[in-house]
């Protein structure tokens, strides 16, 4: 079973968010999945990044691959988590 981390679609029309999802390779985009680890939502401004990073690290030593979207998530939430941890330690 090849494991990948890749968004499910939720929400409404024209208005839409999305779940960080860990699944089979052969699943449908919203169909079933192993775990729901975060949410993603481009509507937002600024935009609403919420991860499960202990479980995200989990499944990627595990041998799970992150799609190119997920992957751009990924590196914004990293970008985006030191200036939050900055501004609260002010």
């Amino acid at each position: 079973m090849a494991v990948v981390l890749r968004l499910s679609r939720a929400g409404t029309h024209k208005a839409p968010f999305y779940h960080v999802v860990a699944t089979d390779s052969r699943n449908a985009r919203d169909g079933k999945y192993l775990e729901d680890v975060g949410v993603y939502d481009p509507t937002q401004r600024p935009e609403r990044i919420e991860l499960k990073t202990e479980r995200i690290e989990h499944w990627l030593k595990v041998g799970a691959k992150p799609s190119q979207t997920v992957a751009m998530v990924l590196k914004r939430a990293k970008k985006a988590a030191p200036a939050a941890g900055a501004a609260a330690s002010k």
